[in-house]
């Protein structure tokens, strides 16, 4: 079996979305132990956008199911897709999807580029109709850094999750399963996860 992780590194020089929270560590040392002070945002490093992050009285974090969160995942190679990831990137290739993960070319990048690939309108509608609960990208968002909320709001509205700032980049196009955790933050829009893929090897 081959297991990927998909997690990026959570740490004080992780990309980060201009705005959010930079994460900060400090290590405290109580003698026979330590411990670690920590600064985070619920959107820091790999992490969920729950329902409430964008739609007012939508789910938190706390309430997704866990099977939401755990199953069959299907990785799209979007790496052609420029800034936009259009219908064309996606017609004929979402059937009995549930978990998409979109591979793109910033799994490969270190810092934030505002020209990251994003989801255009007319393809986050393709995409919530066919009836993906869990939506996946390796950018820093699945919107277009100038975009006004409007596929936030499309996907987060029809009961979606969303994972944002995955590593992709050893993953190749298929079919896996996933687990991508949150911590279990009471009412949060938010939370950093550690997701994994795993699949049978040919």
């Amino acid at each position: 079996m081959k297991i990927y992780d998909i997690t990026r590194d959570l740490s004080e020089d992780a990309v980060l979305y201009p705005g959010d929270v930079r994460p900060r560590f400090r290590e405290i040392d109580n003698g026979q132990y330590r411990v670690t002070e920590m600064t985070l945002g619920s959107h820091s490093g790999t992490h969920i956008d729950a329902p409430s992050h964008y739609i007012k009285g939508g789910q938190t974090v706390d309430r997704i199911p866990p099977g939401v969160l755990a199953g069959p995942a299907q990785v799209l190679d979007c790496s052609d897709a420029g800034e936009a990831i259009g219908p064309d990137h996606l017609a004929g290739r979402l059937d009995g999807a549930r978990t998409l993960l979109l591979r793109t070319t910033f799994s490969e990048r270190q810092q934030f580029d505002p020209g990251y690939p994003a989801l255009s309108v007319e393809a986050a509608g393709l995409i919530a109709d066919a009836g993906v609960t869990c939506l996946g990208t390796d950018a820093p968002s699945i919107e277009a850094f100038h975009g006004d909320g409007a596929i936030h709001r499309r996907l987060l509205g029809s009961g979606m999750v969303i994972l944002e700032l995955l590593d992709l980049s050893a993953v190749p196009e298929g079919n896996y399963f996933m687990v991508a955790l949150p911590m279990r933050l009471k009412g949060a829009d938010g939370s950093p996860v550690r997701a994994i893929l795993w699949g049978q090897e040919e």
